[in-house]
């Protein structure tokens, strides 16, 4: 039988005759090569039926087959048929538009609640409405757009008002012949769809069916709102189809067509929330954006006169204009009218207004006893109480089942009468959505949903749906950034007294200790699962928590919980709630900070000149830029700040001298100090000498920068006095020769401290290598490590570093790697490690360039040296001979190797074999490719230089 999906294009095959039908099917046969499509064999085709033809049609060519027929009607000379069939499907294309016009003028007028005229609305989205149409003018080919912008900032209103307009033909109509809306959210408990049905679930009796819509790709596009609180995971990259027939999972059918695997010629327009962008943007293909970015100062006057009378609307305004933190909510146009309808229903009651507060959490609490007072003022708090836990048992569940759309039965189940259901739907708690129930916003479901917690009470029956705190607390901590973190934040605010005072009159005892003490709880037991010693967590997800509550009591109890922390801080709202919780950390030892260049620019923009900088505590690491340097006068300080990692950021001299006068403050306890890869010149490096005399700074790391010889004078300097604390210096990269070894000789006789001495990678040569090997033969020299590698070096400076090994019992470690050391230098060294005087425990000779003849020396420092523990000789070309002998040595009683520098999988398979069992007989034993890497740049401070895109 005929499928339906086909039957607008039968009809018209149908009015072909028979001899019009065989040509219709002879032009068929090369008809797809214009579309670069492949043709249907003339076997399936010749004697096929028109019924079966135009299912093949549909088949082989979805979204091409009425392209392909419509030219082959001219070319059968049957213009008629074409003609008829473009004013047939242009009717019904009129048709939807006017059911959708008639459906999303009902929803903007019962359901959007704009409270500002059309022509006002018109103004406030002018710049973001301009921007839609000129992307879709100018690009024919398919397009994403994505709209994006905070929670209630009017996003969902942007687009149903695009879909009004396109409707009403007044936006896009030269570029779309369908438009269809989806609010992907509703789609949370269907398991399996196809896009066919999905499309068809919105079409009415009139319209073209799926298949004649689908023709012709290029002309549909699709609105998609609600990904923030989808379930569904999107980002898969396998088993998506490209098949909208095909009844799949619901995610896969979704991926699909954000990816473009599925209909890639239709466009998309998607509003996407922060807690979905960062996860769908990744999928798109060449997304363009459209940021919602709040009302104005003079939308929020309009706001106001529309929302109430004209008189009374500036004088709100300008009440609201005079308090700074509750204004700049206003911005937002949700939280514009939660102010707006709650000092409404203070005005009606002549009530005098409660002062919002600071926080999301006080906000929502007034709206909703505000509103609560104007129905039910008169009832007891018991009463209350029972009317009010039936709509958070609704919230709560729905936030559990990720459910947000109710229809009657989900009332009816959690106790909602129609009674209560029409004053909920008065008090703009709850909305109608089509035959369904929404509440007004998606903000308000997760505060009534955290508010059942706070009127749970012991005696209350378990909730098969509904998890404890605890289990509450274990999703808002599993989930980055989704439904859950408002929901965060909501719980952390309204565990406050001033929330507990505003709700109690009302609805009775309410239990905000006994939440604070479940928050405390759980994030204490996060400690115990981080091996009982420390709290690492990205404390974004608790810093703005925090922020909505600011008792100080709890407030300090959980920061004490902290022994290590991670903070991005990438816009001045990060470094503000950062500011506030590390003021109330006293526990903290580890601090990592990523902190965007942008941040410092919003710092220094006019806006943001009052900025209160804030302080750290111990233990920072990297961020890529340090603006002019003055937030280190704000924490350098304190006595807590032991450790300081700075790699990879860009520090001005201006920065460097404002890091150096911290850094003699009585009160600094840096002892470390890692300033990598920070651009420091030469005179920058002066500056920081200077400022390490009578510091507590214990190890400095300058490498990757262009200190040249004239800084490491001044450094130089620095260690020659008594007063210097400094016991390792790291100075790999840092563009020195010879001539800084010369400076360097004579803080080494000066100085008794000085353990640890990173020269690496520095064009010292034989010469400068020298002039270092006779200060270390002088005994009072208390250098135990220096680190040579890449600085140049030949066999003939082994001679001065021999005589070094055989007289100097300080030093213990030696790096001579990447140097051409050759066979001459290494046996050289091999008869000094052999002496009994030589006390060395670790040598690297990784990549110096000598062979398997050295192996038999090597084999005799390994069972002579017993001191010996750790020996690279990575990257250097043994054959399986000289491996053998090496081997033996290992095997040897008198060998004490525990560490050894070489790469396994770089020999042959009988050399390989061979190491294996050494390793296995041996215990003790590791055989490493890059032994020593780690320990390396952890001294150096180098890590990876945070990814900021500004």
């Amino acid at each position: 039988m005929m499928d339906s999906s086909g039957y607008g294009l039968l009809q018209y095959l149908q009015k072909l005759s028979d001899e019009e039908f065989q040509k219709f099917k002879e032009r068929l046969r090369k008809e797809p090569e214009k579309f670069n499509l492949k043709p249907i064999s003339w076997t399936k085709i010749k004697n096929t039926s028109k019924e079966d033809l135009a299912m093949q049609l549909y088949t082989h060519y979805p979204g091409k087959a009425w392209d392909m027929v419509l030219s082959l009607f001219l070319q059968v000379n049957r213009k008629d048929l074409s003609t008829m069939a473009q004013i047939e499907r242009r009717d019904k294309q009129t048709k939807y538009k006017e059911f959708m016009k008639n459906a999303f003028q009902h929803i903007w007028t019962t359901e959007t609640n704009t409270y500002i005229p059309d022509r006002s609305y018109h103004e406030f989205i002018e710049v973001q409405y301009r921007a839609l149409q000129d992307i879709f003018d100018c690009e024919s080919e398919p397009v994403t757009v994505v709209v994006s912008g905070s929670r209630g900032g009017g996003k969902t209103t942007f687009l149903r008002k695009a879909m009004l307009d396109w409707a009403s033909r007044n936006l896009l109509q030269n570029r779309f012949q369908y438009v269809f809306y989806f609010s992907v959210f509703s789609l949370n408990n269907i398991t399996e769809l196809s896009l066919a049905e999905l499309i068809s679930s919105t079409l009415p009796e009139s319209s073209e069916t799926v298949d004649d819509i689908l023709s012709d790709p290029k002309r549909i596009l699709f609105i998609l709102d609600g990904f923030d609180y989808l379930k569904f995971d999107l980002e898969l990259r396998t088993n998506l189809c490209n098949d909208w027939r095909k009844k799949l999972p619901t995610q896969i059918v979704l991926s699909s067509l954000l990816q473009k695997i599925m209909l890639p010629e239709c466009s998309l327009l998607l509003e996407l929330g922060n807690a979905s962008l960062s996860n769908i943007i990744p999928l798109l293909q060449h997304p363009r954006e459209i940021i919602m970015s709040g009302f104005s100062e003079q939308t929020i006057e309009i706001y106001c006169v529309s929302f109430f009378n004209t008189q009374t609307g500036v004088e709100i305004f300008e009440n609201l204009k005079s308090i700074k933190p509750l204004f700049n909510l206003c911005c937002c146009p949700y939280l514009c009218w939660m102010i707006c309808s709650t000092l409404k229903w203070q005005y009606e009651r002549k009530e005098v207004a409660n002062h919002f507060g600071r926080t999301l959490a006080l906000l929502y609490t007034i709206f909703m006893v505000s509103a609560f007072k104007s129905t039910y003022a008169r009832n007891p708090s018991k009463q209350n109480r029972a009317r009010l836990r039936t709509l958070c048992t609704l919230a709560v569940e729905g936030m559990w089942k990720q459910v947000y759309v109710f229809d009657s039965d989900d009332l009816r189940r959690n106790g909602i009468s129609e009674s209560d259901k029409k004053v909920w739907l008065r008090m703009k708690f709850l909305q109608n959505q089509g035959s369904n129930i929404v509440f007004y916003h998606s903000t308000l479901q997760w505060y009534f949903a955290v508010l059942f917690y706070f009127l749970q009470q012991y005696k209350d029956a378990h909730h098969p749906v509904i998890g404890n705190i605890a289990q509450l607390l274990g999703e808002i901590y599993a989930h980055k950034q989704n439904q859950w973190f408002h929901t965060r934040i909501l719980l952390f605010g309204m565990a406050t007294e001033q929330v507990t005072s505003l709700l109690e009159p009302c609805f009775g005892c309410i239990s905000t200790k006994e939440v604070r003490q479940e928050i405390i709880r759980y994030i204490k037991s996060l400690s115990q699962q981080e091996c009982n010693e420390k709290l690492v967590v990205h404390p974004q997800n608790l810093f703005f928590c925090i922020l909505d509550n600011q008792e100080e009591r709890f407030v300090r109890q959980l920061m004490d919980l902290f022994e290590e922390m991670t903070v991005d801080i990438s816009n001045v709202d990060d470094m503000s709630a950062t500011q506030y919780c590390l003021h109330r950390a006293s526990k903290v030892k580890n601090l990592h900070l990523h902190i965007q260049k942008r941040v410092f620019l919003e710092i220094h923009d006019p806006e943001y000149a009052d900025l209160e900088l804030f302080k750290l505590n111990q233990k920072c690491s990297f961020m890529t830029n340090f603006g002019d340097g003055l937030l280190f006068s704000t924490f350098l300080h304190l006595p807590h700040l032991k450790y300081m990692n700075l790699y990879g950021t860009n520090l001005s001299n201006d920065a460097v001298e404002r890091l150096c006068s911290a850094l003699k403050f009585s009160t600094c306890g840096v002892e470390e100090l890692l300033l990598g890869k920070c651009d420091i010149s030469s005179e920058a490096c002066g500056i920081i000498a200077t400022s390490l005399i009578n510091s507590e700074v214990k190890h400095l790391s300058l490498v990757e920068n262009p200190l040249k010889n004239k800084g490491v004078m001044s450094l130089c300097e620095m260690l020659k006095d008594p007063s210097c604390a400094l016991e390792s210096l790291m100075l790999s990269y840092c563009c020195l020769t010879f001539i800084a070894c010369g400076h360097l000789y004579e803080a080494l006789l000066s100085n008794e401290r000085l353990s640890l001495l990173d020269l690496g990678s520095n064009f010292l040569e034989d010469t400068g290598v020298n002039l270092l090997c006779e200060a270390l033969k002088v005994p009072n020299c208390t250098l135990k490590e220096l680190w040579l590698p890449g600085c140049y070096l030949t066999s003939e400076c082994c001679e001065e570093i021999s005589a070094v090994l055989t007289c100097n019992r300080n030093l213990k470690t030696l790096k001579l790697g990447n140097n051409n050391i050759q066979d001459t230098g290494v046996k050289r060294l091999c008869e000094a490690l052999c002496h009994p005087n030589c006390e060395m425990q670790c040598l690297g000779l990784d990549m110096c360039n000598f062979t398997s003849d050295c192996c038999e020396d090597l084999a005799l420092v390994l069972t002579t040296c017993n001191t010996l523990k750790s020996l690279n000789l990575d990257w250097n070309a043994f054959d399986h001979s000289g491996l053998e002998m090496l081997c033996k040595a290992l095997n040897h009683k008198a060998c004490n190797l525990e560490v050894l520098g070489l790469d396994k999988s770089a020999f042959s398979e009988e050399s390989q074999t061979l190491l294996q069992a050494v390793e296995k007989k041996n215990n003790n034993l590791n055989v490493l490719h890059f032994p020593w890497v780690e320990e390396e740049r952890e001294k150096r401070g180098v890590r990876p230089v945070w990814n900021s895109k500004n």
